[in-house]
């Protein structure tokens, strides 16, 4: 039996670059979270919700669809190395965004008893709400480790979960509404449309808008890390202010 077999055996089957992307057996399961593919006469299945490999490798072989013991598998190991809180206006929690090593996120949220449900929340809000709701001048960057690396700079940043490729919502832009906003994008395309599409959602919205491109260094904690400190970046965005 190959990956393709296996892959086409399950539901919501789609191609995915070599191997293809399915429903995991393992656990309920609406958006597909299951990657397969096959490298060298080795079967690669990862989990990227709440399952290891070894429960997937036994959900499989329930539904009897696991190969002879010639094809084996590669263990990938992951853990988690941090976990962002979001809360509602007055702090109570939503949900949370898990971060993996090897680098990877996936969102969850309570079930009401002791465990989580590994899908989106239907209430999607951003990340450290009620600061952001208490500032005047609010940064928006594109990860969760980027606000917390300004938070520690003494600034009060937030952004939305899921990435560059995440929908900015109308919520979104009533939460900053009336403040001043400086939009810092990931120095990537993807990064840089992402900016482009909020500075769109926020022109008219925010009493001012500012765009500083960081020329020298991927991200905001990129930025940091390399030396450069909290007087630098009001520097920054005092340069880019005049000049526009």
């Amino acid at each position: 039996m190959t990956a393709a077999q296996i892959a086409h055996a399950l539901p919501k089957c789609r191609k995915a670059g070599k191997g293809w992307v399915v429903c995991c057996p393992a656990h309920e399961d609406n958006n597909p979270s299951l990657s397969i593919s096959e490298q060298d006469g080795t079967l690669l299945v990862h989990c990227h919700g709440p399952c290891d490999q070894g429960t997937v490798v036994e959900a499989l072989k329930g539904l009897g669809l696991w190969p002879e013991a010639s094809l084996g598998f590669r263990k990938i190991e992951r853990r988690i190395i941090a976990t962002y809180d979001y809360t509602d206006a007055a702090g109570e929690p939503l949900y949370q965004v898990v971060r993996y090593e090897p680098k990877d996120f996936r969102p969850r949220y309570s079930d009401g008893a002791c465990g989580f449900i590994w899908k989106k929340h239907p209430n999607q809000v951003l990340y450290r709400l009620p600061e952001v709701l208490e500032a005047a001048i609010v940064f928006v960057v594109e990860g969760e480790k980027d606000v917390e690396k300004l938070r520690e700079h003494g600034f009060v940043a937030t952004t939305n979960a899921g990435g560059a490729k995440a929908h900015w919502l109308d919520s979104y832009t009533a939460a900053l509404r009336g403040r001043e906003v400086i939009l810092i994008p990931d120095n990537d395309v993807p990064g840089r449309q992402r900016a482009a599409a909020i500075a769109r959602a926020l022109i008219g919205q925010v009493a001012k808008l500012t765009a500083l491109e960081l020329e020298d260094a991927k991200d905001i904690s990129e930025w940091f890390a390399s030396g450069h400190s909290e007087v630098e970046l009001i520097a920054c965005i005092e340069e880019v202010a005049h000049a526009s």
